[in-house]
């Protein structure tokens, strides 16, 4: 018997008591008949997914949507309380209730039907010209129908102390500008699926089903206007300062005064402007679409939005497009978490307040902590150690780390919803409300200092994020679970999994996309002509990896759409790889568990953090619009370029999962 055989032979015949004794990965997830230095993905999970088939509510399914399972019905204990309870009217836990015992009123909400909206049907109507248009654009903004393009205010990229109103292209049905443009036969068929979705809902809101012609007409030449997702990568090609004068210039049509007098604002001293050249198209637009298309158009996005607040034939049309055609999903999630989500979005850190009291505790944030402190001290050594970086950048580099904030759980300062009117109503107008809510919680910010305290994520989020404008990393109660981590879980698995996900965040500040943000959050170059050069001939190295990946028979990765998070994914590994060995320092040694040692512990406990499957239809989706790589190639991707997996599991010249050094990027 061979040494790996040996390994797992030990690994599966131990019993159950001392598999849950480590945490972090299971080795009856293991597949035998697999190589690890062949396909580590297949070694590490296949006998997971030789057992699992996806629920039907699901487009993927794996540890994440574990790890939700838990946390969903913690939020659904927590409203269902609170919607029995008798809490003071305007208390955030009345809000709650109210929301959740909205949402699950089905009976109300087919008497309701489509006369919840009435007044902005009447206000759609009114559409006659360029004014009215603008004003119905924004009354339709202001509750999250983001028609003809999107609004918002956010931090200036090249001014980070400072919010700025932000113009940029939208107003799609479809996921994506290349659904409507490509020509393959796949894609007609979709477009064609997608036409067929609008005529039925038009047809169920007692409009004309032939108007779907129109609407996707004028949706065609937004899409046609519309920047690509790997052209929108380079930030400083999606940013334009323009005085209100100089966005007149360059887009003559788009009413962008009348716009802002139906949201209430005056003009400001500048926009952000994202694709001048989409609002010129869209300028044009306002002047020769007629306006009973616009009309129709608006309906159509009304209706689009407002889907999972009405009736339930316009919400099982809605997921019979959206749910089953364009993902493979069979099977709707259950109502009382199809409102949950909603609950998530709309008073998402009311509910975290009463979450983190039941699911986080306080250990889990100072382990965590010490955790991004490790990684923070190897990053730092490895830019010292960097060959092809001159020391003026590494100086910039360094001070960006230096600067890099930290947040694990929750806020300190949490949201105010006071403003937020919800009550027992129509379910739909909650879901408007809520959205109003947020869209005017964001227009306050014009003219205030920025908000540093802020989360994007609510607290139960199973996720985490790096924001540039910030420069800081953000990690949710949420993620920070079983098995991507525990406080008392084996420091091996531990790093592989949370420590990854840490580096990740990390080494989003130095991805080909972060690294062009300085310490303050600010789109400025600090690196040196030269030192940019050698970057980008290391970072082509990973799109040409990825772009030879091929999740199904002819669809291959865009290596240039998922370079981000690829370079993430191979500069957090190798932080966290040198995080752990310097937080055994003065520890007492770890040897073999199970039979692995505490190397290979540490790459199996990475490869759980990716436990998935996708069904084809969502898989097909994802390539198209997912800046994320496949969970297959995000464990072989990254572990084919690293010594220290070929070391852990005996990988020789020649094997798969063992990549010629010339081919290997080495950035951080």
């Amino acid at each position: 018997m061979n040494t790996r055989s040996a390994l797992l032979a030990l690994a599966l015949m131990a019993p159950l008591s001392a598999q849950v004794a480590y945490k972090g990965f299971n080795p009856a997830n293991i597949d035998p008949t697999a190589k690890p230095c062949q396909d580590f993905f297949q070694y590490a999970v296949g006998g997971w997914a030789k057992r699992t088939a996806i629920p039907a509510e699901y487009e993927r399914y794996g540890v994440d949507q574990e790890i939700d399972t838990r946390t969903h019905q913690i939020l659904r204990e927590i409203m269902e309380s609170a919607a029995a309870s008798k809490a003071p009217a305007g208390s955030e836990t009345r809000k709650v209730g109210d929301f959740y015992a909205s949402g699950m009123d089905e009976v109300g909400i087919e008497a309701a039907g489509l006369a919840p909206l009435k007044p902005l049907f009447t206000r759609i109507d009114g559409v006659k010209d360029g004014a009215s248009l603008a004003a119905v654009l924004a009354d339709l903004h202001r509750l999250g129908a983001f028609a003809g393009f999107h609004f918002g205010v956010e931090q200036d990229d090249k001014a980070s102390s400072r919010y700025a109103m932000v113009l940029a292209q939208g107003g799609l049905g479809l996921p994506d500008r290349d659904y409507y443009v490509k020509e393959d036969p796949k894609s007609k068929v979709l477009l064609a699926a997608y036409r067929a979705h609008v005529a039925k809902v038009l047809a169920l809101a007692g409009l004309d089903p032939k108007d779907a012609d129109r609407v996707l007409a004028l949706e065609t030449r937004l899409a046609k206007a519309s920047m690509t997702r790997v052209e929108q990568r380079d930030p400083n090609a999606i940013y334009h300062a323009m005085t209100p004068a100089q966005l007149r210039a360059a887009a003559p049509g788009f009413p962008a005064d009348l716009y802002l007098k139906g949201l209430g604002l005056p003009a400001p001293d500048r926009f952000i402007v994202r694709q001048p050249a989409f609002l010129a198209e869209l300028g044009r637009m306002v002047q020769d679409v007629p306006a009973d298309q616009w009309r129709i158009y608006l309906r159509w996005t009304l209706l689009r939005n407002a889907a999972p607040g009405l009736p339930a034939a316009f919400e099982q049309e809605s997921f019979a497009f959206y749910g089953t055609r364009l993902q493979g999903t069979t099977a709707q999630h259950p109502r009382w978490k199809r409102v949950m989500f909603a609950a998530d979005r709309g008073l998402g850190e009311a509910l975290g307040k009463l979450y983190v009291q039941r699911a986080f505790p306080a250990s889990s944030k100072t382990k965590v902590r010490e955790m991004v402190e490790n990684l923070r001290t190897a990053l730092g050594t490895r830019i010292d150690h960097l060959e092809w970086m001159s020391a003026p950048t590494k100086a910039k580099a360094r001070q960006k780390l230096a600067a890099m904030r930290v947040k694990v759980g929750y806020p300190d300062a949490w949201r105010d919803y006071a403003l937020l009117e919800v009550k027992r109503q129509p379910y739909v107008l909650n879901l408007l409300e809520a959205r109003r809510f947020e869209f005017q919680r964001r227009l306050a910010k014009l003219g205030k200092p920025i908000d540093r305290n802020e989360w994007e994520m609510t607290p139960q989020t199973n996720n985490a994020y790096y924001s540039p404008t910030m420069n800081e990393i953000v990690f949710p109660a949420g993620i920070l679970q079983a098995p991507y981590f525990d406080a008392s879980a084996d420091d091996a698995v531990n790093y592989g999994n949370i420590g990854a996900t840490i580096g990740h965040e990390m080494t989003h500040g130095f991805d080909d996309e972060g690294r062009q943000y300085d310490a303050d959050g600010n789109l400025k170059s600090w690196w040196t002509p030269a030192d940019e050069k050698a970057y980008n001939a290391r970072a082509e190295l990973v799109v040409k990896q990825f772009d030879a990946f091929e999740p199904l028979p002819g669809l291959h990765l865009n290596g240039k759409l998922t370079l981000g998070e690829n370079i993430a994914d191979l500069g957090g590994l190798k932080i966290a790889w040198d995080a752990w060995k310097l937080s055994q320092k003065g520890k007492a040694q770890v040897g073999r568990i199970e039979g692995f040692t505490p190397e290979q512990r540490f790459f199996l406990g990475y490869a759980e953090t990716w436990r998935t499957l996708t069904r084809e239809e969502a898989a097909r989706l994802r390539v198209v619009t997912d800046p994320h790589s496949p969970a297959k190639f995000r464990v072989n991707g990254p572990l084919a370029n690293l010594p220290e997996f070929y070391q852990a599991f005996g990988c020789k010249d020649g094997d798969s999962m063992k990549r010629p050094e010339k081919d290997r990027p080495a950035i951080w």
